[in-house]
Order: structure tokens, then sequence, then C-alpha cells
């Protein structure tokens, strides 16, 4: 493996291990709302996200070598600040819209996955079907970067952008004792229009709208959350969501791993599924519970 993907794979094992290890310390790794389904859906997504996403960057750059060889490296003259403009629009805004288009009625059996865990967490970050990666523009947008001459100026984003993005879904609230220090709450009106942060990112994992907490329709944001102040997507309440997951999970049984996981490839017969028709589902038009 070459030293920059080296560094960059360590830098976020680190980080994600961080993360699991101060939740493990208070008690909050293992929440009791997981059932075996979700721990087998988290353990393999887990395991497997490095190599979807580390192969979609690979063939994103093997496409660009085939239909553009003349220019590898063609923008490693660049300042890192210019680089990095280019990645939070190529990247990180590109996210934005996937994810709002996720919530779509065809695009959301890809995303499921996300909000079926009715708890918060750091292993909730990778818990996507494997096409919401493959198929990801700013993954593939970031190999043709790479192979460009973004190199260092990329690995160091990465980085910064999973730790905001752990940090906001972990069960450890860190936000939290921003908002109680009368002193600090300037910086945290700030903070929470700049980045993502467990309660905007919690809300969008709630599951229940309308209570002035859960705001699903909203709170797209991975690493920036100016994008949701921008577009109007933005939801404030400083309040984390007293439930999380999906309705249809509760009245019908969790979905199987696998079928939240790999769908199309494996199919649900639950009833109440998006995840296929199996023989007790009921038509698409009242399938889908996010929109």
């Amino acid at each position: 493996m070459p030293p920059m993907q080296t560094v960059q794979l360590l830098a976020l094992v680190s980080v994600l291990g961080a993360f699991a290890i101060a939740e493990l310390l208070a008690g909050r790794f293992f929440p009791r709302e997981a059932s075996r389904e979700d721990n087998r859906l988290d353990i393999a997504v887990t395991l497997l996200f490095p190599f979807i996403s580390g192969g979609v960057v690979l063939a994103s750059g093997a496409l660009c070598a085939w239909l553009a060889p003349e220019q590898s490296q063609a923008l490693g003259h660049w300042a890192w600040w210019q680089m990095l403009i280019v990645l939070l629009l190529a990247d990180d805004l590109t996210q934005y819209f996937w994810h709002r288009l996720s919530h779509t009625s065809w695009m959301w059996p890809l995303h499921r996955a996300h909000h079926s865990a009715a708890y918060m967490s750091v292993r909730v970050v990778y818990r996507n079907n494997l096409f919401y990666y493959a198929l990801m523009p700013g993954l593939w947008l970031s190999g043709a970067l790479l192979y460009l001459g973004f190199g260092w100026v990329y690995v160091g984003y990465t980085v910064v952008k999973l730790s905001v993005i752990m940090g906001a879904h972990s069960a450890l609230r860190w936000d939290q004792w921003l908002y109680r220090q009368p002193v600090l709450r300037p910086l945290a009106w700030v903070l929470e229009r700049t980045i993502s942060t467990p309660a905007t990112h919690y809300a969008h994992h709630a599951l229940v709208q309308g209570d002035g907490i859960g705001h699903y329709t909203g709170n797209y944001g991975n690493l920036l959350f100016v994008w949701d102040v921008l577009f109007g997507t933005a939801h404030f309440s400083r309040r984390y969501p007293p439930a999380y997951g999906l309705q249809d999970d509760r009245l019908h049984g969790a979905e199987p791993w696998l079928a939240q996981f790999a769908f199309p490839l494996r199919q649900s017969v639950r009833a109440g599924t998006v995840l296929g028709r199996g023989p007790h589902s009921p038509p698409a038009s009242s399938q889908i519970e996010r929109r």
C-alpha cells in the first residue's frame, strides 16, 4: 500500500477506534436497542466500507488514466486551499445532495439501513447499502481529483471530514457541554451552523418529526452544515430526540441485515418492506416512510 493510503487508513482507524473506546468506557457502545440483525449489519459495513469506497476511488483513478493519461498530477501545483475548496464542492456538497436524494422514494432502499438503527453511535457511521457508496458521486470525483494530484491534501481532508461525521453520530453528545456553558453559546451558535454536530444530526435520525426536535426531512450535511443553512433544510433545537429508527420496523420487526446491506442482490420478504416485494408486502406506494 502506498505511504499516502497507509497514513490515511491508520489515521481513520485511530479516530474510529478512539470514538469506539470512549463509547465503550461510557457504556454506550453496546446499546440495549441493538438487535442481532443490527450487530451483524454494523460489523459488516464497518469492515467492508474501506474496500467499497477504496475500490470506487481506485476505479475512478483507473478510468481517468485510461481516458486522459496526460492529465496525471496536472493540478498537483495548486495551493492547498484551492484544493480544499474544490474538495468541499466536489465531495461534501455533492454528498449533501446525494444524501438529500437518498430520502426520495426511489433512492430510499439504498439509505434505509442508515436510519433503521434505533440508537446513535459511531457504529452507525458507515451503515448504508453497499450500492449507496458504490454509486456515490463524491467518491468518484475524489478518485479523479487524486489522479489530478490532490494527494496529501485529500488525505488530510478525509481525516477531518470523517472525524466530524463520527462525532456527529457518536453517542457521546460532545456538543451538549457547549450548550450548558453560557459563555460558550456564541461559539456553539457558529459551530452548529458550520459543521455537523450531534444535536443537528441526531434530529435527522429521529423516530418522529413534528415534535420540535426530529427533522429527518433536513439536516443532511456531512462535514459542513453550511449546506443545510444555504439550501433551507437546517433545523436547530439543541435537544436530542427521545427515540431513533423507523416506524415500519416498530410495526413489522427488523429487516434482515443482508437485505439492508445488499439490496437488490438480496431482497426481504418481511411485511411492510421496501427492500423487494415479498409475498406479504404492501403495494410500493405505501412503503416509503421517509421522503
